[in-house]
């Protein structure tokens, strides 16, 4: 793997304040968990979706990348990342969604901002983004019935080579993963070509947070591993729709949690960075679902 010593000293990532959480109109339809915190909806529903059903999918993948490419533009230094959850709260009251991240199980912000060796579910707050950063946006949108869910990781200012070539190479990832999507394929396969990539690369896969199913629920089956299991033999169909969003780091793939319940960072301080798309499996191959509608896929 990758030295972390081979990337510039900084200091770690540092809890900061958690302003109040923000509120949904009414006219704005929610989730099953939006008061409560806890989804009703079992993770076990029929995987195959229904043509009404992929074109809803369609419509809300496209919305959450409006709002994650919307962000781009403010991305900078001395902007605080509960400043991005300001932007993209108020983005998808917009286009007409809810927040799906806002109160699943608790969680308090529109987003998870995933800021150098914070690996996933990092909870926007009052610090600020320093140059040569590295930050994660992890957006869903609940809209007309279904989840759209997309991610990337964006550069802060000036960023040291390793850590681009880090970026890079976790997006190659994701776009490897979905290469591998097809009817009859193994689901393992994903995880195969992810793994292969980035270890070619000297870098480690996070094993403890994976890809999903996804539609009216949040997070349904199937499970999708972003790192090769041979047990994983169960065989995608048509109609199924999950996402890919690999977790790559510098150093060891160990993670753990901060006192938050939210927060997980590599045990190593290492960078670590992630890109995620939401997918259906076609006849004949692969769809991305949270593609811009001008962008032409790329496995059709």
């Amino acid at each position: 793997m990758t030295s972390i010593a081979s990337t510039p000293q900084r200091q770690p990532v540092r809890p900061g304040l958690i302003s109040a959480r923000r509120t949904v109109p009414r006219n704005i339809a929610r989730p099953d968990y939006a008061t409560t915190g806890e989804p009703r909806r079992s993770r076990k529903g029929r995987l195959v979706k229904t043509a009404d059903e992929i074109q809803r999918m369609r419509l809300a993948g496209q919305a959450a990348q409006r709002v994650l490419e919307g962000l781009r533009a403010h991305i900078a230094p001395g902007v605080t990342t509960d400043h991005l959850d300001d932007l993209a709260h108020a983005a998808y009251l917009a286009e007409g969604g809810y927040p799906s991240t806002l109160n699943y199980h608790g969680f308090p912000k529109a987003i998870c901002t995933s800021v150098n060796e914070v690996i996933c579910h990092g909870i926007p707050d009052s610090r600020k983004l320093v140059d040569g950063d590295i930050v994660n946006c992890d957006i869903t949108i609940f809209l007309d019935g279904m989840h759209g869910d997309c991610s990337a990781t964006f550069l802060v200012g000036e960023v040291d080579e390793v850590s681009r070539r880090l970026v890079d190479v976790t997006y190659e990832c994701m776009m490897k993963g979905i290469g591998a999507v097809a009817p009859g394929v193994p689901v393992r396969e994903i995880g195969r070509a992810i793994q292969t990539h980035a270890e070619a690369n000297g870098y480690g896969v996070v094993r403890e947070y994976v890809g999903h199913g996804i539609g009216e629920a949040f997070h349904a089956e199937p499970t999708v591993l972003h790192y090769f299991e041979p047990r994983a033999k169960t065989r995608l169909e048509t109609g199924w729709t999950f996402t890919i969003e690999p977790m790559i780091t510098l150093g060891h793939y160990a993670s753990s949690t901060w006192d938050d319940g939210w927060t997980v960072v590599t045990a190593d301080g290492s960078r670590t960075a992630q890109f995620e798309h939401t997918v259906l499996v076609t006849k004949s191959g692969v769809e991305i679902l949270t593609l811009p509608e001008y962008a032409d896929q790329p496995f059709m």
